[in-house]
């Protein structure tokens, strides 16, 4: 063999390679650099097990779980049986909420407990206004973070923590730990009261407060979520990635599938396809 098909020879062997390794490294991590679960609230109408299996049948590692699913007053051998239970199905807890929080430390502790006894990082949250010097505490304490979640038209109202400016405002003065669970998806909705909110600008507004994300299309026409790139959805998934890339962000995003809640799991796969596409841009 001469040197000119040598060399060409040898290029298309290090092509094969790279894109081999490459294929194993998408398998390996099929969402990139980011931390994927699924909000189980999506599968509210399956028990704990069948929720597993559907992740796991979904290649979906990781979950914020719902009080359905794993009550907040589990006992500790209970919380063990769910921990050997998602482990058996390759789920890891990652989070847990919605929970609420008031001023009552001592119910607040008990729920910073059960979420390190759980092995959470985060806590998606609905506190009141005046529980911030508890979370202070609690936060220095667990290591986990609060992530308070807007929620959007509440009625003819809007929620109250309704966007990422008032949220901010609320807890920069907090420990660092204080933060958001943006919902893209009732950001949208808010529209139905006349509030606009871009997703990726609420994402580029809490910063390096941002610790996790529920991600969710919605039509407002219908009132019914989407799956991602649906024609009749408006969720910007790429321009939301490149807002979580440009803020470092480090929590879990969280796929959350309100609509058709008697069988979801093959729009919730279409929405993780779409991510994983989405993600494949980024590079």
């Amino acid at each position: 063999m001469d040197r000119r098909h040598f060399l060409a020879g040898s290029a298309g062997l290090v092509g094969t390679l790279f894109a081999s390794r490459f294929a194993v490294a998408a398998e390996a991590k099929p969402f990139g650099d980011f931390t994927v679960g699924v909000q189980t609230y999506t599968f509210r109408k399956f028990t704990l097990e069948q929720t597993l299996e559907r992740l796991k049948d979904l290649g979906i590692a990781y979950a914020e779980f719902f009080r359905e699913h794993i009550p907040v007053d589990s006992s500790a051998d209970k919380i063990k049986a769910y921990k050997t239970l998602c482990a058996e199905y390759g789920v890891t807890p990652i989070a847990f909420g919605v929970v609420g929080f008031s001023k009552d430390h001592d119910k607040n502790k008990k729920t910073f407990e059960f979420g390190a006894a759980l092995g959470v990082k985060h806590l998606s949250a609905d506190p009141d206004p005046d529980s911030f010097e508890s979370l202070d505490k609690l936060c220095a304490e667990y290591k986990i973070s609060v992530a308070i979640h807007p929620h959007g038209p509440v009625g003819k109202k809007m929620h109250r923590w309704s966007d990422a400016k008032m949220i901010l405002k609320a807890v920069k003065d907090h420990h660092e730990l204080i933060g958001t669970c943006l919902d893209t998806g009732h950001l949208i909705r808010s529209a139905q009261l006349d509030v606009k909110l871009d997703p990726a600008e609420e994402v580029l507004t809490m910063g390096a407060r941002n610790f996790g994300l529920h991600l969710k299309d919605h039509d407002n026409k219908r009132k019914t979520d989407v799956v991602f790139g649906d024609k009749t959805g408006v969720l910007d998934v790429l321009a939301v990635l490149k807002a979580l890339q440009k803020v470092k962000f480090a929590g879990y995003i969280g796929i959350e599938y309100e609509a058709k809640e008697e069988n979801p799991t093959d729009d919730v796969k279409a929405c993780a396809d779409y991510l994983k596409e989405q993600i494949k841009k980024l590079a």
